[in-house]
């Protein structure tokens, strides 16, 4: 987890806690299970590191008004977080994708039932350091070439001969994140293909560190993350074939940010609701996700995407009986 993104976060989670108060879905269900006996347990949440803090910010909130739940968040990955979702140890998996046929496959063979609910917008910026002035804008095919599969591309003169001969240094997420895993699909043409030799890490923090004391870095990563860190990284501009466009709340929602935006979502098993205190909590982030997401810099859901959310539930809930 990104101890920078959290601390931001924090306030964001405090600011959470009076929507509650005000609100008519979730009262009710986050401070009390249905025989009106306080709420105590565990909630165990894996998965993206991008869905991660939005995701503790929710819990934080949670927490607050029912301090006998302990829910605990980690940041395996998309892919990492759906393997022990699939293996049964975890309620809830954040994810940065759709889940895939191969984990559809375990989680049936374990039988796991489960629902997706999108809980923000979000685009995957492309970053650049700030005394970067000759790549404002990069192309599709100017992005492939840099990261594909078996690219030898060592200086940004190799991406274009109006660049600087400036020796290119790469950052990314590494091959279990959701990000990786949207990115390569979107650039390169297939997910999970892109050039090896690059800095992977988990922690976005480490790109915003390596990218900002590089000339010639590059990385890419959450929007909500270059949104905390843009006095140190410059966000490069995208041509996805109809002229560069920057990364933003407008643009991702909008779709005009092509073809970098994507869904975010939390993945809730059918069984796991069954548990008062994992019901109390998935219907409180709900009701609270376009708001929780605003306040903790991500691009909160269109009205339209939030009013799907509540029917969802209701569906998986008498799924499980519950």
């Amino acid at each position: 987890m990104n101890r920078l993104r959290l601390t931001a976060l924090s306030g964001a989670a405090v600011l959470v806690l009076g929507l509650a108060a005000c609100g008519d879905s979730s009262e009710d269900t986050s401070s009390a299970s249905g025989d009106g006996a306080a709420l105590a347990g565990t909630i165990r949440i894996d998965g993206s590191s991008t869905v991660g803090p939005l995701t503790e910010a929710a819990a934080e909130a949670f927490q607050g008004e029912n301090p006998e739940v302990r829910v605990t968040v980690g940041t395996s990955g998309t892919g990492g977080g759906f393997e022990k979702f699939c293996a049964g140890e975890t309620d809830i998996s954040d994810a940065s994708r759709e889940i895939e046929d191969d984990e559809i496959a375990a989680c049936r063979a374990s039988g796991i039932t489960y629902e997706a609910f999108q809980v923000a917008n979000d685009g995957i910026a492309v970053v650049a350091n700030p005394e970067n002035d000759w790549a404002s804008c990069l192309t599709v095919d100017q992005l492939k070439t840099i990261w594909n599969t078996g690219s030898k591309v060592a200086s940004w003169k190799d991406v274009d001969a109006s660049f600087a001969d400036e020796e290119l240094t790469l950052y990314g997420p590494g091959t279990d994140s959701g990000t990786f895993d949207f990115f390569t699909d979107k650039i390169n043409g297939e997910e999970g293909a892109s050039r090896s030799d690059y800095n992977a890490t988990e922690d976005d923090n480490v790109t915003v560190q390596g990218v900002s004391g590089e000339e010639g870095g590059l990385g890419y990563f959450g929007l909500s993350y270059y949104e905390q860190n843009r006095d140190k990284l410059t966000a490069v501009e995208v041509d996805g074939g109809r002229g560069c466009v920057a990364p933003s709340s407008e643009t991702v929602q909008d779709g005009s940010y092509t073809p970098l935006s994507r869904p975010l979502f939390i993945y809730v098993k059918g069984d796991s609701l069954s548990n008062p205190e994992v019901e109390a909590f998935v219907e409180y982030y709900l009701a609270n996700a376009a708001d929780l997401a605003e306040q903790a810099l991500f691009v909160p859901l269109t009205d339209d995407q939030q009013s799907q959310l509540a029917p969802k539930l209701d569906t998986l809930k008498q799924q499980a009986g519950t």
